[in-house]
């Protein structure tokens, strides 16, 4: 049977970080997070990174654990996320998966393997020959390929279509072969999902503003100029996050401070509603719902009893 663990999941601004230190401090967990940026160093206000203090002496696991200047996968989080959770159950501690990231955590749960990355060069290749003969080449390659995998991508979406073909070449089987054998295996962790929104969209709209204005307040633009003095390239994954991207063209003078703040909640905005739809999938979510403003006493009492109907405590 797959250990129980807990997850706290939800759009940005929710509440995730504070709800999921309660339940630490109630089932004697360790927060493991599953933010595909908060794993990067120096990071820190942008990312809206828990601080030593928000934490409250509850352990906080893959946070800051890569440079800006790499590039890291959902195979490498699942990695180490996995050996973190695995070690806080050895030590007879609750895991508490907590983030935005829905790849993220699903990858975890399902304890899903990925083909391996490119050891021969063929990615570059590929590449290679989409810029010169043309996406539509390769995805009718494709198609020769792996028809079912070709059906269920676009002719824009290059990276997908040449990832197909690389793992093909790599491996000798199809991306579609790959995820149905990955779906077959059971579930590395079973999860208590417990998701956070508000019940009106104006309400998580407001609070993102307000995130956004106390991270300027706090000095957002400041990390992203010390980011950029330090030689990180605007173009790495790591700048792509929202907020630095915005402002690290604001800081190269190729936009007004003001207009990249707007941008920055537009775009936040934005993120929540693909983050919500992303969790709605998954039926087994008991949702919690703000009013107004977060009642985290009602919303731990909430999922205490849910977690309790698990088994869990």
């Amino acid at each position: 049977m797959a250990p129980k663990i807990i997850v706290i999941a939800g759009p940005t601004a929710s509440g995730k970080t504070a709800l999921s230190i309660a339940l630490a401090k109630r089932f004697g967990g360790e927060v493991v997070s599953a933010d595909s940026m908060q794993i990067y160093r120096r990071m820190d206000i942008g990312t809206a990174k828990p601080t030593f203090e928000e934490r409250d002496g509850i352990p906080h696991h893959m946070l800051d654990v890569a440079d800006p200047e790499e590039s890291f996968s959902v195979a490498r989080y699942v990695d180490m996320a996995s050996a973190c959770v695995d070690d806080i159950l050895a030590r007879g501690k609750m895991p508490i998966v907590a983030g935005g990231t829905g790849l993220y955590i699903d990858s975890l749960l399902s304890g899903r393997t990925f083909a391996p990355f490119p050891s021969s060069g063929w990615r570059e290749r590929l590449q290679a020959r989409a810029k010169s003969e043309g996406i539509g080449v390769l995805m009718e390659e494709l198609r020769q390929i792996d028809p079912q995998a070709a059906g269920r991508l676009h002719l824009n979406d290059e990276k997908r279509i040449i990832r197909a073909l690389e793992v093909w070449h790599e491996t000798g089987k199809t991306i579609t072969r790959h995820n149905e054998e990955t779906a077959a295996i059971p579930p590395r962790y079973e999860g208590c999902r417990i998701g956070l929104n508000f019940a009106q969209r104006s309400d998580l709209w407001r609070r993102i503003d307000c995130r956004v204005d106390e991270m300027m307040a706090q000095g957002l633009l400041a990390e992203v100029q010390s980011l950029l003095r330090s030689g990180i390239d605007p173009g790495c994954t790591s700048m792509q996050a929202i907020g630095y991207k915005e402002l690290a063209d604001a800081a190269r003078g190729l936009a007004p401070v003001e207009t990249a703040v707007e941008e920055i909640k537009l775009r936040s905005r934005q993120y929540a509603k693909r983050q919500v739809t992303w969790f709605r999938r998954n039926n087994e979510t008991q949702w919690y719902l703000w009013g107004r403003e977060p009642d985290f006493t009602q919303a731990l009492q909430f999922a205490t009893e849910k977690i309790g109907e698990m088994g869990i405590g």
